[in-house]
């Protein structure tokens, strides 16, 4: 049987050295161009199903974007096949709707942990096991937003698989949902989005790096889940910012 990681990757369709160690990742495969217009010499490597993939360099770092499509299932697939391949250190740049009234639009938000409110990771592990950002990374993070002087939150995500799940929208679990709403709002969660458990629980067990930015598009608190598309370029930029600082970290070891 040959090297798995000699081979074409089934669903992102790279193979080793279409991507560097680190990689962005975004939801839509619309923003992956968006985020590698921030690269040097940035080239368009693969583009399959929800997967599309830039690799360029920033100050020399080489650095890739791929996205992952919406959800954990699809999330997971991409960490997956791109730890094959040799990436390590993976940055969410999502949007995400508030749950705090102090969490505004266009601020961003660095994520420490997140619920597990979703299933794919239970396929992965019990839910005791907790859906935690690498500290290197998230400190990256926060340093870079300070730097940059971006208004920022850290703190826990509430991670989920279905989306029109808010207000009156008259599901049969509506009255179940809404009181789990207020839990989240009274235990402090900041944000809410789809992503981060999957990245946080595989990154976890496969024993690589992970973080992530959120840029704040709605007012969940509020049953407004998107208003304006604000904050991405800071969230992009506080990225970018914290992969400089994990390579030189990194290269000081």
């Amino acid at each position: 049987m040959s090297d798995t990681n000699s081979e074409l990757q089934y669903h992102i369709h790279l193979k080793p050295g279409d991507v560097g160690r680190y990689v962005l990742m975004p939801g839509d495969p619309g923003r992956v161009p968006k985020i590698a217009e921030f690269f040097d010499d940035a080239k368009e490597i693969a583009f399959n199903r929800e997967y599309r993939t830039f690799t360029g360099t920033v100050d020399g770092i080489k650095i890739s974007c791929t996205s992952t499509g919406i959800g954990c299932p699809s999330t997971a697939i991409a960490v997956e096949e791109l730890i094959k391949l040799g990436a390590d250190t993976f940055i969410r740049i999502g949007t995400a709707g508030s749950l705090q009234k102090e969490v505004g639009l266009g601020d961003i938000c660095i994520t420490t942990g997140s619920v597990r409110e979703e299933g794919t990771t239970r396929q992965y592990v019990p839910l005791s096991y907790p859906a935690i950002a690498n500290l290197d990374v998230t400190l990256a993070l926060r340093e870079s937003a300070k730097k940059l002087g971006l208004k920022h939150h850290c703190g826990i995500s509430h991670c989920k698989d279905a989306f029109f799940i808010e207000g009156d929208c008259g599901l049969p679990l509506e009255d179940e949902n809404k009181s789990k709403w207020k839990a989240w709002y009274r235990s402090n969660v900041l944000s809410t989005s789809m992503e981060s458990a999957a990245l946080f629980v595989v990154s976890s067990i496969k024993r690589v790096r992970a973080g992530e930015v959120l840029a704040i598009i709605g007012l969940t608190y509020d049953d407004a889940p998107i208003i304006a598309k604000v904050g991405i370029d800071e969230a992009i930029k506080c990225a970018i910012e914290a992969v400089k600082i994990l390579h030189r970290e990194d290269s000081s070891k």
